[in-house]
Order: structure tokens, then C-alpha cells, then sequence
């Protein structure tokens, strides 16, 4: 099921570029296809996680082999990367937020999920040992006030979206896994649909010049 959502969703974005190639003078498109080998594919998924137990809830490597572009940060960062500028450019470039929540939360992983939160992405959370009205932020004395407030607002705002539950003693990785690509997917596909729309709509409401 799994693989046909995801070519589909994979066929569709093919036919999509190719329109937009076409659509385009030689010299645009060649423009274009020269920079797209330069510069990196932006990813489409941010995963908003804290630590190893619960990076293996979604499997980066599950959501590549299915046609996405996955946001990790010991995968997306090389030596000389700027921590901020990096984190912050793959949660404005991302379409889908990933967060995994356990019983505490560090200081990167509040910040990507308030980033997240404000920039308005859809984000599908994952409670990993971890219920949602147990949610909350734990003021250790080194974080500003406007910091804690911005954590304290994200956490209360994932509180009342619907998620995924995973307990790392009685429940299948495996299902879990299968479970979060599969609404990853399909959130992928409602998205892009939206946008179509959107397009065609701007398409068609758009004037008609007499040469």
C-alpha cells in the first residue's frame, strides 16, 4: 500500500516538473536543471526528535526508500555547518513536521518544534513513552523567558493535535513505522493536491494579453 501511495505521489511530481520544463525556454529550463545540480534538494519531512530511542520510531532510511527527502540532523549536517541556519532553513524549506515527543525534551528539539509551530506546518506528532497532557516544559534556569515561553506555547499547541502513540516496552517498532510513513504519505499527497488547485486557480484567473 505503502509503495503504490508513494509512486503515485513520486509520478505525479514527475509529471509536474516535466509540465513546468516544458512550459519554459531552452535557456530557463538548462538554467534550471544546472542549479538543481548545485544546489541541495530541499527535504520535504523535518523530524523533530531528542534522542537515538526514539529516532528509530521514523525510520529516515524507511521514508527515503519510499521517494521523500527527509530532514535528520546527524544525516543533513556536515562539519562547518552553521546549528541554527541549518535546522532553521529545513524547517522553512519543509511541507510536513515529524515530532517525536518522549518524557523530556532538549533545548534543539523545543526550538525546532516552536519553529515549526509558528511557521504554521502541518506537523503529525509521535508520543514515544510519553502521554500529551504530560507535555510540558521543565524551566532549567539557562533558557531565556522568551524562550521558555515559546516552548511552553508549542507544547500546549501539539497537546490538541492528533498523533501516534508508541511504548517502546509493549509496542511493534515495525508498526509504528509503517503507521507514521503511511500518514506521511498520505499528508504528502493532500498537500500537493492543494497546491495543484491553488495552481490551476491562479492559472485561470490570470488575464489574458493580446499580442
Amino acid at each position: 500500500m505503502q509503495r503504490v501511495m508513494a509512486a503515485n505521489l513520486l509520478q505525479r511530481r514527475f509529471f509536474t516538473q516535466q509540465r513546468q520544463i516544458y512550459e519554459m525556454t531552452k535557456i530557463e529550463a538548462a538554467t534550471i536543471t544546472t542549479t538543481r545540480r548545485r544546489v541541495t534538494e530541499p527535504c520535504d519531512v523535518f523530524l523533530n526528535h531528542r534522542c537515538r530511542d526514539t529516532k528509530k520510531t521514523v525510520a529516515s532510511d524507511h521514508l527515503r526508500r519510499n521517494g521523500f527527502n527527509p530532514f535528520l540532523d546527524n544525516k543533513n549536517m556536515k562539519p562547518g555547518d552553521k546549528l541554527f541556519d541549518k535546522i532553521n532553513r529545513g524547517v522553512l524549506e519543509c511541507k510536513i513536521g515529524v515530532a517525536v515527543f518522549s518524557p523530556r525534551e532538549s533545548y534543539f528539539c523545543l526550538h525546532e518544534l516552536a519553529l515549526l509551530m509558528g511557521c504554521r506546518k502541518k506537523v503529525i506528532p509521535i508520543f514515544c513513552d510519553v502521554k500529551p497532557s504530560q507535555l510540558r516544559v521543565l524551566n532549567n534556569g539557562k533558557w531565556s523567558h522568551e524562550d521558555f515561553r515559546r516552548f511552553r506555547w508549542a507544547l500546549d499547541e501539539a497537546k490538541h493535535i492528533v498523533g501516534l502513540t508508541y511504548n517502546s516496552s509493549k509496542g511493534n517498532l515495525s508498526e509504528i513505522v509503517n503507521s507514521a510513513t503511511e500518514i506521511i504519505i498520505g499528508s504528502m499527497i493532500e498537500l500537493e493536491n492543494e497546491e495543484h488547485v491553488c495552481a490551476d486557480a491562479h492559472h485561470q484567473n490570470m488575464p489574458i494579453i493580446a499580442l
